[in-house]
C-alpha cells in the first residue's frame, strides 16, 4: 500500500546546526506515530517540512507517491496536511467561529456568508466534542479553550494527514482524555495522524507507531507494542535514566520569603491567603479557570487586585496596582505560562533576551557593557545546559524546552528572591523537565537570594550575596549535576 506521505533523505541545517540528518519517514493511512525526542532532536523540523513552513535542504517529500514541493502552508493544507502547531496563533479580535473558519470564510456574492461559517465551526467544535460560544473573542479564551479552537481549525478541513504538535501542553486531563478519543476516532476513518508529544502516558494509549528523533537522526521506529516507555525515554536520551529520589525541602528555618494576604480581584480571586518560607517550592494545583495563573499574575503585578497584600522578607509590600516594574526591582520575577507571547522576545538574539531584566546591571552611564553582557550570557548558557550555536542566534531558532532555560535565565540575572513559575514543562521533553526540575531545585536550595547577572555597576561585578557571577554560575551547575538536589518529576 502506498504511504498517504513520505519523506526520502530529508536534510536541514541552521547556521552550524544539523537539525535534520538523511530522514526516511513514512505515513499510511488509519494508523498513529508517535513521534519522540528531546527539544532539538529534529522532530518540529520535520513537521515544519511536511507542513509546508520550510524546505528541505535536500531529499524529496512524496504525496500518495508522487514527489511534491509545498509552496507554503496553505498549499500543504488544500492539498490535506492540517497541522496544528504547539504555538497558539489565534486571532484575539476575531471570534471562535471566525478563527475556526479563519482563511476560508464562506461568502455569497462577495459577502460573508456568518450563518454559513457558524455552522461550519459548530461542526468541526462537535467533531472535536467541546462546547464554546461561537461569538466570543477568542482573546478572551484560557490558553486551553484558544488551543481547542486551533484544533478545530484544523478538522474542518477534513484532512488526510492531520499533524498535531503537543497538542495536550494546555489542556486538562479530561479535555486531553476527550481528544485522544478524537484522534483515535479520526484514525479508525483512515486519517493518518503524527503525534508530537512529551507526555509519555498519551504515548500508549494512542499511538500505533513510535519513532525516534535524536540529534537529528532517526535513531528508532516500533510498533507500541514492541517498546516500552522506558525503553522510548531511554531512546531519546541516549542513555539509560536513573530514578530521581525525592527532593528533601531545607527551608523549615528560613522565614517567610512571601506572604499574600486577603488578595482579591474581580474575576477569579475570593481572599487568597499564602506563605511561602525562603527556599520552599510551593505548587499550586487546580483545573483551568481555577486561579492558578491568576494569582500568579496578581503577585507579579501584571494585574491588579481589588483588595490584599503581598510582602516579602525584607518588608516590602505591594497593594493591588499593576507595578510589574517595582516588583521585579524588589526580586519578584515571574516564568509565563506562554513562552512566546509573553516570556522571550522571539526576532531577539538568545544574549539579549538573557539580559533583559537586568539591563541596569550590567550598564555604565546609560550604555550597556557588551564585555559584562557576554560574560553573564556564557556563565547563563553554562548553568542552563542550552544547547545553541552561537548566543548572537535569535531565540526563535532554539527548541521549546531551551526557550524556556532562556525565560528562566533572564529571571535569574534580574536578581530573583521569589520565582513564580506557571507551567514551566509546557511542551518540553522528558530529560530538559528534569533540568529544569533540577534548576528549580538548585535555586531553592540557595534560597534564591544571588543572581548570575551582577548586581552593581562597579567594577567587581558582585552579586547579592557577595559571590561573583561566575561563582554562581558554577554552584547552580553543581545544583544541577548533585543527585542529592534532584527530586520526582513533579517540584
Amino acid at each position: 500500500m502506498t504511504a498517504v506521505i513520505s519523506a526520502e533523505g530529508l536534510s536541514r541545517t541552521y547556521g552550524s546546526t544539523q537539525a535534520l540528518v538523511d530522514v526516511d519517514f513514512e505515513v499510511d493511512r488509519g494508523r498513529v506515530y508517535a513521534l519522540m525526542g528531546r527539544n532539538g532532536a529534529g522532530k518540529s523540523t520535520l513537521v515544519r517540512m511536511l507542513s509546508g513552513v520550510e524546505r528541505p535542504d535536500s531529499g524529496r517529500i512524496l504525496l500518495d507517491g508522487d514527489e511534491i514541493e509545498f509552496r507554503d502552508p496553505d498549499h500543504a493544507l488544500r492539498s490535506g496536511i492540517a497541522t496544528v502547531h504547539q504555538e497558539i496563533s489565534v486571532i484575539p479580535g476575531l471570534s471562535v467561529a471566525e478563527n475556526v473558519m479563519l482563511g476560508r470564510w464562506e461568502s455569497r456574492l462577495g459577502v460573508i456568508d456568518r450563518r454559513r461559517n457558524r455552522a461550519l465551526a459548530a461542526e468541526a467544535l462537535e467533531l472535536l466534542g467541546v462546547e464554546l460560544h461561537l461569538d466570543t473573542p477568542a482573546g478572551d479564551l484560557r490558553i486551553a479553550e484558544q488551543q481547542l479552537v486551533e484544533i478545530a481549525r484544523a478538522l474542518s478541513y477534513r484532512p488526510s494527514v492531520l499533524i498535531l504538535d503537543e497538542p495536550t501542553s494546555s489542556l486538562t486531563e479530561s479535555e486531553a482524555d476527550r481528544l485522544l478519543e478524537v484522534v483515535r476516532r479520526l484514525a479508525s476513518r483512515g486519517v493518518a495522524v503524527l503525534y508530537v508529544s512529551h507526555r509519555m502516558s498519551e504515548i500508549e494509549r494512542v499511538a500505533d507507531d513510535v519513532t525516534v528523533f535524536r540529534d537529528g537522526r532517526v535513531v528508532a521506529r516500533h510498533r507500541i507494542e514492541e517498546v516500552t516507555v522506558r525503553e522510548i525515554a531511554a531512546l531519546m536520551a541516549g542513555a539509560e535514566l536513573q530514578e530521581r529520589p525525592r527532593r528533601r525541602s531545607a527551608a523549615a528555618d528560613r522565614g517567610v520569603a512571601l506572604s499574600v494576604s486577603g488578595l482579591r480581584t474581580r474575576t477569579t480571586l475570593r481572599g487568597v491567603d499564602l506563605q511561602v518560607a525562603a527556599g520552599e517550592i510551593v505548587g499550586l494545583a487546580g483545573r483551568i479557570g481555577s486561579g492558578r495563573t491568576e494569582i500568579l499574575r496578581a503577585i507579579a503585578g501584571l494585574d491588579a487586585a481589588s483588595h490584599g497584600e503581598v510582602e516579602l522578607a525584607d518588608g516590602t509590600r505591594f497593594g493591588g496596582a499593576r507595578d510589574v516594574r517595582r516588583r521585579v526591582a524588589a526580586g519578584i520575577a515571574l516564568v509565563p505560562e506562554d513562552r512566546k507571547g509573553q516570556g522571550i522576545v522571539l526576532n531577539q538574539p538568545i544574549l539579549h533576551n538573557m539580559v533583559l531584566s537586568c539591563l541596569s546591571s550590567i550598564s555604565r552611564w546609560g550604555f550597556v557593557d557588551r564585555h559584562r553582557e557576554r560574560r553573564t550570557g556564557a556563565a547563563s548558557l553554562e548553568a542552563t545546559e542550552i544547547r545553541v550555536g552561537s548566543l548572537s542566534d535569535d531565540v526563535a531558532s532554539l527548541s521549546g524546552g531551551n526557550q524556556q532555560k532562556v525565560v528562566l535565565a533572564r529571571c535569574v540575572n534580574s536578581g530573583v528572591r521569589v520565582l513564580l513559575l506557571d507551567e514551566p514543562t509546557r511542551g518540553v521533553d522528558i530529560q530538559s523537565k528534569h533540568q529544569i526540575y533540577d534548576l528549580i531545585a538548585g535555586l531553592a536550595h540557595e534560597a534564591a537570594r544571588w543572581s548570575l547577572c551582577p548586581r552593581s555597576t562597579t567594577s567587581s561585578c558582585r552579586t547579592a550575596t557577595g559571590s561573583s557571577s561566575s561563582t554562581a554560575a558554577r554552584s547552580l551547575e553543581r545544583s544541577i549535576a548533585t543527585p542529592a538536589s534532584t527530586h520526582s518529576s513533579r517540584p
